[in-house]
């Protein structure tokens, strides 16, 4: 009698679970593979300061907005490697900082402090240590416009930079454009757990944190350690009752108007509180299903940057999910730094999303009326 057993049958599903990850990612295999080694190496120096954060290492903008040295560190160092590894391809990167302030009188101890926290990430990668004025010129590598045409990389240092300061969640947020359109995403996310998070754990001690998010236009989504590897591909939520939903949104209320979103949760009849958390860790954390929808309601004449969304979204969409403005259209990444939408940002799955519009979109016109 013949035997059934194949050493070959038991492996094949591994085997195309490998491949189904490399091989069939080869349209931006390049470009992922970069973003990945970038987005890590970065996370290791923001992980290193915010261990360890100096009084001294925060600096207000002229908006009053926080920004670090690990902002523009991570800056250096992702367009150091971007540039490095893709050295065929013209480079363009839009991104949140620039050199301006650290090019001021007074700056050069903050200056040698970021020169000496790329240099120390970086130093399995260079041989020579980068100068001043290469760590500058690193940093203003992120000028760039971005537009409909071409490739461009989108990059938030440091998204979260309040959460970051805090000792909370933060991401490390990197995109690539092609032609206007996102079609790669790298999130970063050091203190989010491995473990679910929600209503009844967002932050628990006890958790492996740490969290590497990635997306390809067409591949889906995966999530390994932030230091280690085995991808494993996620997807978003099936609930298709809102009553059994849960929401992500902004922790600070500066930044979202949580009354509203209060509002358009009570419409839906979500039982369940909100899960307040910093940066793009949510579109993370709403990619592998932990809350079924994400709201953002910015305060009147605040724009959306594209990097504040790039990469969140494709982690998103590429997990089966949908993110649209306020009023169902998808975002445009095509003009500029700048999204032009209606009011806000929703993401959430295909079976929740007419339904929260609708809700939104009645809780918009009561506020709209009781003015």
């Amino acid at each position: 009698m013949i035997s059934t057993y194949s050493p070959l049958r038991i492996r094949l599903p591994n085997l195309i679970s490998k491949l189904s990850i490399s091989s069939m990612a080869s349209p931006y295999s390049n470009e992922l593979a970069a973003a990945k080694k970038a987005a890590t190496l970065a996370a290791r120096l923001c992980q290193k300061v915010q261990r360890s954060l100096l009084p001294s290492d925060v600096q207000s903008k002229l908006d009053k907005s926080p920004v670090t040295v690990a902002d523009y560190g991570t800056q250096a160092v992702v367009s150091f490697i971007l540039e490095r590894e893709l050295p065929s391809q013209p480079f363009s990167l839009v991104a949140e900082e620039d050199s301006g302030d650290l090019r001021n009188d007074g700056a050069q101890e903050i200056l040698d402090r970021i020169r000496h926290l790329v240099n120390d990430t970086l130093a399995t990668e260079i041989s020579t240590p980068l100068s001043i004025d290469s760590v500058l010129a690193a940093i203003d590598s992120g000028r760039s416009e971005g537009g409909p045409h071409g490739r461009h990389w989108v990059l938030d240092p440091i998204d979260g930079t309040k959460g970051f300061v805090r000792g909370d969640q933060y991401a490390i947020a990197l995109a690539l454009l092609d032609e206007g359109k996102v079609v790669l995403g790298v999130l970063a996310c050091p203190n989010l757990p491995l473990s679910r998070i929600g209503v009844e754990n967002t932050e628990s001690s006890n958790a492996e944190v740490g969290c590497l998010y990635h997306a390809v236009v067409g591949l889906g989504t995966y999530m390994q350690p932030l230091h280690g590897s085995s991808p494993v591909k996620v997807n978003v939520t099936a609930i298709e009752n809102t009553d059994e939903a849960s929401f992500f949104e902004s922790f600070e209320a500066a930044h979202s108007l949580h009354d509203l979103t209060s509002s358009i949760a009570k419409k839906l009849g979500v039982k369940a509180p909100p899960v307040r958390i910093d940066s793009q860790a949510k579109y993370g954390a709403l990619s592998r299903g932990d809350g079924a929808i994400y709201l953002r309601f910015p305060h009147a004449g605040y724009r959306e940057k594209i990097w504040d969304h790039a990469a969140g979204s494709i982690v998103v969409t590429e997990a089966g999910g949908v993110v649209t403005d306020a009023a169902g259209n998808p975002l445009d990444f095509s003009k500029g730094k700048y999204l032009d939408l209606y009011k806000g940002i929703v993401a959430t799955n295909q079976k929740l999303m007419p339904a929260v519009l609708k809700a939104i979109q009645e809780s918009i016109d009561e506020s709209s009326s009781s003015l």
